[in-house]
């Protein structure tokens, strides 16, 4: 039986500022031992006003629910389910989901209590988990991997990426995820370590990311591995279909928009390359293996202006996809 919300649950997703959180947010909704002040905070927000099947927040309240209720004994394991269904649920474009106010209101007025039962510590969950970067937030992570690492409406490379928990924490961060290509390489090599068994493959998965991501900065990954724009009108289509989708599945992958996908040439063209990276680049060995909560990934070599994946940077306006 799937968990039930101990508090009221507002029909329409709304935008919820950052400033809001910040002064409502307390140790003990971080604890999972209060509920948030719901009335403050739906003042606070502003509800989406177009009724749009899409921005309902049912469907979201009740795949968390599902989650927790499959993986109360592997939390971590909830994200590879979670992201792509999720995804598929709140069908939107990059500019929307670039927005921070809607994870907001899905963290603290939607899914409070799924943020604390995945990201809880020792002692609370993290404030970044309610409200911080893309690569961080708890709901905003997962729409953001589903996103960079489908091929088209394939799913199927989200999960490989969402099976090691280094792919989020480090390789999400970086710019050069925004080239299909690139992604869809380094999926194809994180898969060979995962179901080879190496040891510690996050260590791997932190030293080809650093690799690919510096080598980014004197090769260019699109001459390497030309990727074709995605199809903006398909995608389009895709979300205006949300009004009439079925929930998704819970016991299959959904269909993401069919978008175009990555050519397989080019895949094969940066794998090599990818390999090459891996060999030669120095692992860091941990000395403990650290708590699921414990962030001990180095913050990957990136200049600070070139972090954030299709947020703060100068994109082509296909990129915007809205």
């Amino acid at each position: 039986m799937s968990r039930r919300a101990p508090f009221d649950v507002p029909e329409v997703l709304g935008l919820l500022p950052d400033s809001a959180v910040a002064k409502h947010l307390s140790r003990g909704m971080q604890a999972g031992q209060e509920n948030p002040p719901q009335v403050v905070l739906r003042k606070a927000s502003t509800s989406f006003s177009d009724n749009a099947a899409r921005w309902r927040s049912a469907p979201v309240r009740e795949l968390v629910e599902q989650a927790m209720t499959r993986f109360d004994d592997e939390r971590s394991a909830a994200d590879g389910w979670l992201a792509p269904r999720l995804h598929a649920t709140l069908r939107m474009t990059r500019s929307e989901a670039g927005d921070r106010r809607l994870w907001n209101h899905i963290a603290m007025l939607v899914a409070p209590d799924y943020v604390v039962w995945r990201h809880k510590g020792a002692e609370i969950a993290q404030s970044s988990r309610f409200c911080g970067p893309h690569y961080t937030q708890c709901f905003s992570r997962l729409w953001w991997v589903a996103e960079l690492f489908r091929d088209g409406p394939d799913y199927r490379p989200v999960q490989i990426a969402c099976a090691v928990q280094d792919v989020l924490n480090t390789t999400l961060r970086l710019d050069v995820i925004d080239h299909r290509p690139t992604a869809q390489a380094l999926v194809r090599v994180f898969d060979r370590l995962f179901s080879s068994g190496t040891p510690r493959p996050g260590d791997h998965v932190n030293a080809l990311s650093s690799a690919v991501n510096a080598a980014g900065s004197t090769l260019v990954y699109d001459v390497l591995a030309p990727d074709a724009s995605p199809l903006v009108e398909e995608l389009h289509d895709w979300i205006a279909a949300a009004e009439e989708a079925a929930p998704v599945r819970w016991d299959r992958l959904p269909d993401g928009p069919d978008d175009g996908g990555v050519q397989a040439g080019a895949v094969d063209a940066l794998v090599p390359l990818f390999d090459k990276l891996l060999a030669e680049a120095p692992l860091r060995r941990r000395g403990r293996v650290p708590d699921e909560e414990e962030d001990l990934t180095p913050t990957p070599t990136v200049p600070e202006q070139r972090q954030g994946v299709s947020l703060d940077k100068n994109l082509p306006p296909w990129m915007h996809q809205g």
